[in-house]
């Protein structure tokens, strides 16, 4: 039998095999990646640069266009890759590629992104020679306990699928398995092919057939009928049920049978960072964000309740408050995932099965149930009441310099449903997510699994090229803009409108005011000079002008003092045709909203420091109730 054959390098089969790739879910068929960042140097760019070169010149032969973005930084791109991937509910995502050594390094944090939101990303780090004729090359790390090791096996604890392509023969099988784990459901992540050098630009005669058309089928796993029946006799015997819905609820697209469920049987759905929108804001059952980040609607009533049902959530520890949330001493758990690690989580009955199939099953058999009325009443007297506190810190009219919350207000007022609010980092996350009245499930997107200082400028880029029609908004604070601010210029270049808000508060709000309640007087966390030693007591401030450097890198500012001020600066950001910053200085100091809940941070058992000796007692207070869920 004859194989009809086609001779390419590793890198241009690469390319061609990819742009071949297509997804289907619910019947929508769609090309699985939509592009390859890429930033250039030696290792990849005769290979996989030359491949993409070659096929932006002449699509044709590979099947189609595979278009090329040059970002500045790797882990940038990686970020932008995850964001996009996350808005397109995991059916669509990006191409990586970088040069060996400092580069391939450089993706690592944004491998870990990936991994930790289950996002899929494709990674293809360049790699030290195969043959080992040139070595030590240039970047080239020698490890003297064997000389199969390259920096990139960094990539292995952060990647759902690793595997180093030696061999051209090694490469299809290898794509095929990078595929499988891309679109799976329950383990989707970063996938790492190392390629290299001198194998991305190696010839081989591979078969045409592996190059033709691919329709890979993302599964919706049912709900088994022996488990069905055991959730269903766990609800029907509780009296104060939660429900807590994770972002599985949305990569599943099922926010519509989420809210049927809910207004069905009547119970509360709380959320988390990643879930946040999976139920619009204004359900009678919505009561907002729960655990150390939570709001007092969702907190109160986990407190009390007596079984939580966990929808696509990984139960971070935030979400349970480190474990000390869920206060009611029978307190079960139901945990509906893919991912049966998940799902056993708390000593749960475990449902693995796919969110929307599951919600469909649950609320037909339990078409005959509804939560008492005095339960009923309590939700919504806890709901309206935490409505009145968001009213309050939205509108709290701080002076001199407002509170980042009013900021927030204005945002969530004048933005649309469909627009999307992009956060990662520092103290907004938390305020976003007690506060924030998340209209779709598309409009808040805060990473908060790794939560990445930097994340939140390559994430706007990412996110607007998934999503062109909405208005995408990333809020910066001033620490996480100094991280990653390059990629600006990407975005600048490829002509995105994007709006950003940098919040100049001059420290670290977050880790400021974490460092003072733990007793260690905001160590570390301001951005000041003279006086003394500037990490223990204030001096002047740094005289460094973040509006101007991001002006600088092509963006238009617009400077503003007030929140009337800022809501003309928003509407005319949203008016122009060019992506636009808008830069206010924010109190450092809050206010910000009510706590109700915890977060264990170690403490110094024993101090010279009287704020630490202090802190180390609350915390032994507040870790009283502390348990695992049996």
């Amino acid at each position: 039998m004859t194989v009809e054959t086609v001779r390419l390098t590793v890198a241009q089969a690469t390319i061609r095999f990819l742009v071949n790739q297509y997804v289907e879910r619910d019947g929508v068929e769609q090309r699985f990646f939509a592009g390859t960042f890429g930033i250039f140097g030696h290792g990849n760019v005769a290979g996989i640069g030359q491949a993409l070169l070659q096929n932006e010149l002449d699509p044709e032969p590979d099947g189609g266009s595979m278009p090329y973005y040059m970002p500045r930084n790797e882990q940038g791109q990686v970020n932008a890759a995850a964001a996009f991937a996350k808005a397109k509910n995991r059916l669509q995502t990006m191409v990586c590629t970088s040069s060996i050594g400092p580069g391939a390094l450089n993706m690592v944090t944004g491998a870990a992104v990936a991994t930790t939101n289950r996002v899929p990303v494709l990674l293809l780090p360049s790699d030290q020679f195969a043959t080992r004729t040139p070595d030590p090359v240039l970047q080239q790390i020698e490890n003297a306990q064997t000389l199969d090791t390259s920096v990139n096996d960094a990539f292995r604890p952060v990647s759902v699928f690793f595997d180093r392509i030696n061999r051209p023969e090694q490469l299809l099988p290898s794509l095929m398995q990078a595929m499988r784990a891309l679109i799976d459901p329950a383990d989707t992540g970063a996938v790492t092919i190392a390629m290299p050098q001198d194998v991305q630009a190696e010839a081989y005669d591979f078969p045409v057939q592996a190059f033709e058309k691919r329709i890979w089928h993302v599964r919706r796993d049912p709900l088994e009928k022996a488990a069905l029946k055991r959730a269903v006799d766990l609800i029907l015997a509780s009296k104060r049920p939660l429900v807590i819905a994770g972002g599985g609820v949305i990569y599943s697209e099922a926010s519509e049978e989420l809210r049927a469920f809910a207004a069905a049987t009547g119970i509360p759905v709380a959320d988390t960072q990643a879930g946040k929108g999976a139920i619009n804001h204004d359900s009678p059952q919505s009561v907002g964000g729960v655990g150390s980040t939570g709001g007092d609607a969702a907190n109160h009533l986990a407190d009390e309740a007596d079984l939580i049902i966990g929808i696509g959530t990984r139960y971070s520890d935030f979400t349970t408050a480190s474990r000390t949330q869920f206060k009611n001493p029978d307190v079960t758990f139901i945990n509906v995932n893919t991912k049966p690690f998940d799902a056993v989580k708390n000593g749960a009955e475990m449902l693995v099965a796919d969110a929307r199939e599951a919600l469909v099953d649950l609320t037909e058999a339990l078409e005959d149930y509804r939560v008492s009325d005095e339960y009923a009443a309590r939700i919504a007297s806890e709901k309206a009441a935490w409505e009145r506190a968001i009213d309050e810190c939205y509108h709290v009219g701080n002076a001199p310099l407002p509170a980042q919350t009013e900021v927030f207000g204005a945002l969530n007022e004048m933005m649309g449903d469909d627009d999307v609010l992009i956060n990662a980092a520092g103290s907004m996350p938390g305020d976003l997510q007690a506060l924030w009245r998340a209209k779709t499930p598309v409009q808040y997107h805060v990473e908060y699994a790794f939560s990445t200082m930097g994340y939140e400028i390559p994430a706007a880029m990412g996110v607007k090229m998934a999503l062109p029609d909405s208005e995408v908004v990333a809020i910066v604070g001033d620490g996480t803009y100094q991280m990653l601010p390059m990629e600006l210029a990407t975005i600048v270049q490829e002509g995105l409108k994007v709006i950003f808000v940098l919040l100049q508060n001059h420290g670290f709000a977050s880790i400021g005011g974490l460092s003072e309640s733990r007793g260690s007087q905001r160590f570390g966390t301001r951005y000041r000079m003279g006086g003394g030693n500037p990490h223990v007591t204030d001096g002047e401030l740094i005289p460094v002008d973040l509006a101007k450097n991001a002006e600088s890198w092509g963006v238009d500012v617009l400077k503003v003092s007030t929140i009337a001020e800022f809501k003309e600066a928003y509407r005319a950001a949203e008016a122009a045709t060019r992506a636009t910053l808008i830069y206010i200085e924010t109190d450092l100091y809050g206010p910000n909203p009510p706590s109700s809940s915890w977060w264990d941070v170690p403490v110094s058992e024993v101090s010279r420091i009287e704020s630490t000796q202090r802190a180390y007692e609350e915390h032994i207070a507040n870790k009283a109730p502390q348990r695992h869920y049996f």
